[in-house]
């Protein structure tokens, strides 16, 4: 799982910056004037060619109430992130080509056997037979975060090709096919527990999913969080980001602290790293 840290982040500096400005209705003439900052300077951080100073940055953060420690960090290119490990159950992340960075799906398993549990479906089977382990040779269930194109590729080709019984996407999701599962629902395979999250923002049907071992002794959780949570970031509020920040900070009251999250794009994190360094998480 550790290979995960080398994905790159979803969200680079101007990203942060630009979702920010966007969740206060800011343009960069008026957060030139709230921060201090030139509008030149503002501009060249949204196109990639930042040169701002951890003065500078915290002055922005300031103006845009974010994580000053945070915002530095990504400013510097030099954002934190956790060793990935303590699960009692295997994971295998599924990083495949989107744009400049990359689609995650997820596959959950009983370390050792050879039928497991998937989250997403990438851009498409060719896709995700491509960077498929070995030892998973079928499916017991495939679950959906959200319904958008580099998540849900090829979902029923996947379901026959691995033989899984059932899919499950969130209520509401506009998919080939799949079971509609809403909040709190919770599917068990074996001793491992999936609750479904209702986590509408991003888009309107969005979940997040919440895996655990009950009876392993002092087990770490896993979150699946599609694009309401990224390492270093959030997802873009398309649908309501009143709604996206309610269940942002709703996920990390009730998730552990040493819970492990696996987001739809860039690298593995943990709710402990993201409450200290998240811009979004002051």
């Amino acid at each position: 799982m550790n290979s995960s840290t080398l994905v790159p982040l979803e969200d680079e500096l101007g990203d942060v910056i630009e979702k920010a400005m966007r969740q206060q209705s800011l343009t960069e003439a008026n957060l030139a004037q709230k921060s201090g900052i030139s509008e030149a300077r503002i501009l060249d951080a949204i196109n990639y060619e930042s040169d701002l100073g951890v003065h500078e940055l915290g002055l922005l953060a300031q103006a845009l109430g974010l994580n000053e420690i945070g915002l530095c960090a990504l400013g510097s290119g030099h954002y934190p992130l956790p060793v990935i490990e303590g699960l009692p159950f295997c994971v295998w992340p599924l990083h495949m080509q989107h744009g400049i960075g990359v689609a995650n799906a997820f596959l959950v398993a009983h370390c050792g056997e050879t039928s497991g549990i998937l989250f997403d479906t990438g851009s498409g089977i060719s896709d995700l037979e491509a960077v498929w382990p070995a030892q998973i040779k079928t499916l017991q269930a495939v679950f959906l975060t959200h319904s958008e194109a580099e998540h849900v590729g090829g979902l029923c080709e996947v379901v026959q090709r691995f033989g899984a019984p059932l899919a499950f996407v969130p209520e509401g999701a506009i998919t080939p096919c799949g079971k509609a599962i809403k909040e709190g629902q919770t599917q068990n395979f074996g001793a491992l527990e999936v609750t479904a999250l209702s986590t509408p923002g991003h888009v309107e049907a969005h979940n997040c999913y919440r895996i655990r071992m009950p009876a392993a002794k002092n087990g770490r959780q896993l979150l699946i969080s599609g694009d309401l949570i990224f390492a270093g970031s959030v997802g873009g509020g398309f649908f309501s980001v009143e709604k996206r920040d309610a269940h942002v900070r709703r996920i990390f009251k009730m998730m552990p602290s040493a819970s492990i999250i696996a987001p739809g794009h860039g690298p593995m994190t943990t709710v402990e790293n993201e409450l200290k360094f998240n811009p979004f998480l002051r």
